[in-house]
Parts: C-alpha cells; sequence; structure tokens
C-alpha cells in the first residue's frame, strides 16, 4: 500500500454507524429529536436564569455556563454526525478533523473543570454556609468559570500537535463516529506509543483528578446532610446534590473507560457506544435534571417564554 504523509493526505472517510441498513432513518430522527431537545432544553435553561435576577446565584450562574458550555459541546460533533447519515460519501478533511478532536476535548476537559466547581460551590453552601456567601462572591465565580474554559483549551494543544505531525497511510477509513484521538492514532504509520502514552498522562491527571476532587467534596456533603436534624431539609440537600451527582457519574463513567487507558481501543463496538453516551446522552441528561427536576428554575423558563411570545406579538 502507498505510505503518503498527512500533507497529501486530503480527507478522512467515516465508517460512523456500520450496518445500520434501514433503521438508518430512524437513527437519524432519534439523534436529530435528541439534538433539538437539548440544544432547546440548554438554551432555555441559559437564558432563563441570565434574565432572571432571582436567579443570579452561584449555583445557577454554574448551571448556565454548563448550558452554555453544552451548546458547544454537541455543536462539534451531531450536526456531522447527522449529516453522515444523509450522506453517501462522508468526509471530512484533515485540518476539519483536527479541529473537531480539539474542540471536542477542549470543551470536555472544560466541562470536567466546571464540574468540579460546581461540586466545590456545594461543598460551601452545604458544610460552610456561614462562610458561603463571603467566599462564593460573584467575583469568585466569574474567576472559576473563566478558569474552567481557559485551562480546559489549553489541555489538548499538545495532543493535537504530536497527531498533528504524525505520517498517515493512504488508508483513511476512521473507525468512528467522529474525529477523537483514539482512530487518528490507529491510521498513523509509525508507531504511536508516545502519543498513546502523553494522551493517558494528560487525561489521567485532568479527568481522575477532578473526579477525585468530586467524589471528596461529595462525601463531605453527604456526612453533612445526614447531619440534618429536619427530613424536610435532607430532602432539599439531597435532591439538589443528586441531581448534580447523576451528571458526574454518567460523564466521567464514560469517559474514564474511554480515555484513561493505554490502549488506542478496546473494541469498536464499545468505542462507538461510549461516544453516543458522552457525547449525546450527557447533554441530553443535563436540561432533565437541572431543569425539570427544578421548580424554580421551570418557573423561570415558563417567564421567559412568555416574555418572548409577548414581545412577538407586539
Amino acid at each position: 500500500m502507498e505510505r503518503r504523509n498527512h500533507s497529501s493526505l486530503a480527507e478522512f472517510v467515516f465508517l460512523g454507524f456500520p450496518k445500520v441498513g434501514h433503521v438508518r432513518g430512524w437513527l437519524f430522527a432519534l439523534l436529530l429529536l435528541a439534538y433539538l431537545f437539548t440544544f432547546c432544553g440548554n438554551l432555555l435553561t441559559f437564558l432563563a436564569i441570565r434574565l432572571n435576577a432571582a436567579l443570579h446565584t452561584p449555583m445557577y450562574h454554574f448551571v448556565s455556563i454548563l448550558s452554555l458550555l453544552e451548546l458547544w459541546y454537541m455543536a462539534t460533533t451531531i450536526p456531522n454526525m447527522l449529516a453522515n447519515l444523509l450522506r453517501e460519501k462522508k468526509t471530512i478533511s484533515f485540518a476539519g478533523c483536527l479541529l473537531q478532536t480539539y474542540f471536542f476535548h477542549s470543551l470536555g476537559a472544560s466541562e470536567c473543570y466546571l464540574l468540579t466547581a460546581m461540586a466545590y460551590d456545594r461543598y460551601l453552601a452545604i458544610c460552610r454556609p456561614l462562610h458561603y456567601p463571603a467566599v462564593m462572591t460573584p467575583t469568585l465565580c466569574g474567576k472559576l468559570a473563566a478558569g474552567c474554559w481557559t485551562c480546559g483549551f489549553l489541555c489538548p494543544i499538545s495532543e493535537v500537535i504530536l497527531v498533528s505531525q504524525l505520517p498517515f497511510c493512504g488508508y483513511n477509513e476512521i473507525q468512528h463516529i467522529f474525529c477523537d484521538f483514539p482512530p487518528l492514532l490507529s491510521l498513523a504509520c509509525k508507531d504511536t506509543s508516545t502519543n498513546v502514552l502523553v494522551d493517558f498522562a494528560i487525561n489521567a491527571v485532568i479527568i481522575l483528578i477532578t473526579f477525585l476532587f468530586i467524589m471528596v467534596s461529595y462525601g463531605r456533603i453527604i456526612s453533612a446532610v445526614l447531619k440534618i436534624k429536619t427530613a424536610e431539609g435532607r430532602k432539599k440537600a439531597f435532591s439538589t446534590c443528586a441531581s448534580h451527582l447523576t451528571v458526574v457519574l454518567v460523564f466521567f463513567g464514560s469517559i474514564i473507560f474511554m480515555y484513561v487507558r493505554l490502549k488506542k481501543s478496546y473494541s469498536l463496538t464499545l468505542d462507538r457506544t461510549l461516544a453516543v453516551v458522552y457525547s449525546v446522552l450527557t447533554p441530553l441528561v443535563n436540561p432533565i435534571i437541572y431543569s425539570l427536576r427544578n421548580k424554580e428554575l421551570i418557573k423561570a423558563i415558563k417567564r421567559t417564554i412568555c416574555q418572548k411570545s409577548g414581545r412577538a406579538h407586539h
């Protein structure tokens, strides 16, 4: 087989969802519905929090940032996945593939940091209630959010640079539903053990440390909640924390198995399944957990919709 480096390899071809056959239309419809629901849910959550002064608290500030992040996160992969389900030739340029990989990982890393900041916020609110207003000020909230975005967008740079310098063979079929480091490394014409080791080190530091910090925070939160004397107080505290913890476990559970490993891949089917979980399911779950289970936020969303529709009639 002719060997060509990346400068002459103009594009990659996605294999996407193999053997879907006659259910391709149903798969497209399900994915489109999930995308529209997630997009509208996260957008409404973001607008409702930003437009309602009563929700300008640290907790809702982080929820709004998470909703905005999820809008970006979905946009990096799902529109391309939908397009690939409709067209016969599923191609993406080499530069486009690297950009998709970069933004997907930078936004994923930003979410890891943001979920950690949210856990810290809940820890202060429940375990240090008297110090909470003085510590979690609007200035600190802004700095934490900016730090999450900045660190997240810096993290994948070295990985993308290393991949961009790899020589690729003439075989250019990506065994995945979108561009990512593991399927790209499997197409390289040289030993990629250095890339795998760098990926493992960066992912282990980002994912495991943030996950550990979140679990420690929630361990202390649960301990504090159990000491609350009133049943109503315990129920309210657990309800708020259970929502966040559900998102954390779904998101981190899939990305730990996918990225904290020293192998390029365990199985193509498993990798695709996990990719659907963290690229589609997690953004889909967020508006359900943070909005539909939160009466205060539901009221704010209804007010926002009514205000927008009222202005449209005028």
